[in-house]
C-alpha cells in the first residue's frame, strides 16, 4: 500500500520533529522540516504518478497532495486539514519507500482552501453509469413502446407486468436482465440490444405473502418465447438457486419452445442442457406453478408439464410440438390454436384451473403459493345448520355435493382443480378455521358418484399433492363404489384403481372422512385411504349408508334364486323391497357405528367443528 484512501483516513503523516525526516528514522532526501510544519510522507513503496498541488498552493482538507502507483492502483495521499504546500520533496516517477517523506505542509485559513475534491453533485450521472442505466431501461416495458403496443393490441399483458402482479411490490431481485441472444454472429450488439433484451425470459427471486419464491417469465415478445443458448443459461442458474435454498418456482411458460437461430455456441443438438433435468428434480420437493397463456409448444410446454399445477387462460393452446415441429414432421399444417386448445387440455385434465386472462392467471398461482405455504388466514363461514339439509331424505336423490364443500370450508376458499375432468370426483384447495387443507368429493351426479378410471387418477393425483405439501386432507364420500364392466375394464381401471389405493397408503398428512351417504365396497375404501380405521377419524351423516357393495346389487347377487323363484310380480318386487331395507337397516350409519367399523355418527352442523378438532395438532 503506498498512501492513505481516499476515504479520509489518516495520509498526512505526524508533525515533523525537526529532522530530515521528520523523525529521524525513515528514508527521503534530508530535508528539513520545522516544528510547526507537517510532513507528508508515503504510507505505502510506490512510485509517484501526480502531484496535483503543487508548491505555493493551499490544498483543501481532504484534498490530494501526492498520487502514489502501487500494484497498478493509484492511491490518493490527502490533507487532513486546510494547508499550503511549502516544499514537494518528490518528481514524478520518483520511485519511494513506506515513511519516505513527499512534501512539507503549513498551515492555512480554511477560507482560503479551495472546496473539497469529492463535493459533487450527487444526482450526476457519469457516462459509465449512463450506458448501464439506458441499458437496463431499453430492457424494461417503458423502453419498448412497440413491443408493448403490440402486445396490448393483442389483449395481453407483458412478462414484466405478470411477473410484477405475482411478487409482493418491489421483491424483484432479477437475475441476467442484460442478457442477449447469442446470436452477435449474424446481428450487430445494437440490434440485439433492441430485439432481445434480457435473451427473452426474466428470471429472479421475490417474495409472494412475504415467503421468497423463484420466477421464470418468457417474454414472447422476444423471439416468440423461445429458449436460447443463454436463456437456458439464465433458466439453470436460478433453478439450482430454487433447489438449494428450497424456493417454490413459478414458470409463466409462454414460448414457442427452442430456438434454432442462436450461432455464438460450438452446440450441435443442445440435447445436454441441463434445464429439463433440473426442472423435474425440484417436483415434490418444492411447489412448482406454469402458468400458460397464448401458445405454449415444445420445450416449454415440457416445463409446464413437470409442474404439480398448471394455470391457463382461456384460447390459449398447450402442446408438446407447435405447428412448425408438426410440418417438420410430415404431419400435415395446422394452425397454433388447433394444437392442444383449451377445451381439450380441460377436459383430459393437463390443466388443473382455467382463468380468464393474464391478471387472473397470476392471482391464481399467487392464491396456491399462498396455500401450499400453511399460513392461516382468517375468514367466516355459512350456518353450518344448512348442512343438515344438503342431503335429501329421498336416499335416491342426486344432490350437488360442490354445495355441501362450499358450506362447510371458510367463506370463499374453495378453489376447484381440474373441474374438467374426472367427473366422478371434486378435488379442491380450502379452508377450515383458516387452515389449508385438501378436499375429495365423490360428486353423486355423475355415475352416482361411482369411481371410474379418470376419477381414480384425479383422485390419486391430488392425494400425492397433498401429501408433498403437507396439506391434511378431508375426505367427503358418497360413492357406491369402483366403476365396474367390460367397457370399464377397457379403460384400464385395474391399474388406476390400484394407484388410488397406493397414493392413500402413502398419506402421512391427517385425512378424516365424512361419509355423507353411500359409503359402499372398495371405492369407500379408497375415500378413506384404504380402509375406514385409516383416517385419524372416520365419521357419518345420519343419511349415512354402508356395504360391501350396494345394497340393491347385494340383493339381486345374494337373493338370486329365492326371488327367481317369485312368479308374481308385485310379490318379488315386494319382496325385494323389503329385503334391501333390512340390508339398509343393518348398514345404516347407527347400526356400523355399534360394531365401531366407524368413530361416529355426527349431526351434520357439527361436521366443521368435529373436523376441525381432529386435526388439531396435527
Amino acid at each position: 500500500a503506498t498512501g492513505a484512501p481516499a476515504t479520509g483516513a489518516p495520509a498526512t503523516g505526524a508533525p515533523a520533529t525537526g529532522d530530515a525526516a521528520g523523525n529521524g528514522s525513515a528514508p527521503g532526501p534530508a530535508v528539513e522540516v520545522p516544528a510547526d510544519r507537517t510532513a507528508v510522507r508515503a504510507s505505502r513503496p510506490g512510485v509517484v504518478v501526480a502531484l496535483p498541488t503543487p508548491a505555493g498552493q493551499v490544498v483543501a482538507a481532504g484534498g490530494e497532495v501526492v498520487v502514489l502507483e502501487s500494484m497498478k492502483m493509484e492511491h490518493p495521499v490527502i490533507a487532513e486539514r486546510p494547508a499550503r504546500v511549502e516544499t514537494v520533496v518528490v518528481a514524478v516517477g520518483d520511485a519511494v519507500e513506506e515513511g519516505e517523506l513527499l512534501a512539507v505542509l503549513a498551515d492555512a485559513d480554511a477560507a482560503d482552501a479551495p472546496g473539497r475534491g469529492e463535493d459533487v453533485d450527487p444526482d450526476r450521472i457519469r457516462p459509465d453509469l449512463a450506458e448501464v442505466r439506458d441499458r437496463h431501461h431499453g430492457g424494461l416495458d417503458a423502453g419498448r413502446p412497440a413491443a408493448v403496443a403490440r402486445r396490448r393490441s393483442a389483449g395481453r399483458r407483458t412478462a414484466r407486468e405478470n411477473v410484477a402482479d405475482l411478487l409482493d411490490p418491489d421483491s424483484l431481485v432479477e437475475y441476467g436482465a442484460l442478457t442477449l441472444a447469442a446470436q452477435r454472429a449474424r446481428r450487430s450488439t445494437a440490434e440485439l440490444v433492441a430485439r432481445t433484451p434480457a435473451d427473452g425470459i426474466v428470471t429472479g427471486t421475490g417474495t409472494v405473502g412475504g415467503r421468497p419464491v423463484a420466477v421464470l417469465a418468457y417474454d414472447y415478445t422476444v423471439l416468440a418465447g423461445t429458449q436460447g443458448v443463454l436463456n437456458h443459461r439464465k433458466t439453470d442458474r436460478l433453478l439450482e438457486l430454487a433447489e438449494r435454498d428450497r424456493l417454490p418456482v413459478v414458470v409463466f411458460a409462454e414460448g414457442g419452445g427452442g430456438r434454432p437461430g442462436d450461432t455464438d455456441t460450438s452446440a450441435v443438438t443442445q440435447l445436454d442442457v441441463p434445464t429439463f433435468r433440473l426442472f423435474a428434480r425440484l417436483r415434490d420437493r418444492v411447489p412448482t406453478v406454469a402458468v400458460v397463456a397464448g401458445y405454449c409448444f415444445a420445450g416449454n410446454a415440457a416445463l409446464a408439464g413437470a409442474c404439480e399445477l398448471i394455470v391457463a387462460t382461456e384460447g390459449s393452446s398447450l402442446g408438446m410440438g407447435g405447428p412448425a415441429m408438426i410440418e417438420g414432421g410430415g404431419l400435415g399444417v395446422v394452425a397454433p390454436g388447433d394444437v392442444g386448445p383449451m377445451p381439450v387440455q380441460w377436459a383430459n385434465g393437463v390443466v388443473d384451473l382455467l382463468v380468464p386472462d393474464d391478471r387472473a392467471a397470476a392471482a391464481a398461482a399467487r392464491r396456491y403459493l399462498r396455500h401450499v405455504a400453511g399460513d392461516p388466514v382468517a375468514g367466516g363461514h355459512a350456518d353450518q345448520r344448512l348442512l343438515r339439509h344438503l342431503v335429501p331424505e329421498n336416499r335416491l336423490r342426486a344432490y350437488d355435493v360442490r354445495r355441501v364443500v362450499d358450506t362447510l370450508c371458510d367463506t370463499g376458499s374453495v378453489v376447484e382443480l381440474r373441474g374438467g375432468f374426472g367427473a366422478g370426483l371434486v378435488t379442491a384447495l380450502a379452508r377450515l378455521d383458516g387452515r389449508a387443507v385438501g378436499v375429495i368429493a365423490n360428486d353423486p351426479e355423475h355415475l352416482g358418484g361411482a369411481i371410474d378410471g379418470d376419477a381414480a387418477d384425479k383422485a390419486a393425483a391430488f392425494l400425492a399433492l397433498c401429501q408433498a405439501r403437507g396439506l391434511p386432507v378431508v375426505s367427503l364420500c358418497d360413492t357406491p363404489g369402483f366403476m365396474v364392466g367390460p367397457d370399464t375394464e377397457r379403460t384400464a381401471t385395474v391399474r388406476r384403481f390400484g394407484a388410488m389405493f397406493v397414493a392413500g397408503a402413502r398419506l402421512t398428512v391427517p385425512l378424516v372422512t365424512v361419509v355423507l351417504r353411500k359409503g359402499y365396497g372398495l371405492g369407500a375404501m379408497a375415500m378413506a385411504g384404504g380402509d375406514l380405521h385409516a383416517p385419524v377419524l372416520t365419521v357419518a351423516w345420519p343419511t349415512g349408508e354402508f356395504g360391501g357393495m350396494g345394497l340393491e346389487g347385494a340383493v339381486r347377487l345374494g337373493f338370486r334364486d329365492e326371488l327367481a323363484a317369485i312368479t308374481d310380480e308385485t310379490a318379488r318386487r315386494a319382496r325385494y323391497d323389503e329385503l334391501v331395507a333390512g340390508y339398509y337397516e343393518r348398514g345404516k350409519a347407527l347400526g356400523v357405528a355399534t360394531v365401531f367399523e366407524i368413530d361416529d355418527v355426527i349431526d351434520p352442523a357439527d361436521t366443521r367443528a368435529v373436523v376441525s378438532r381432529a386435526l388439531r395438532g396435527r
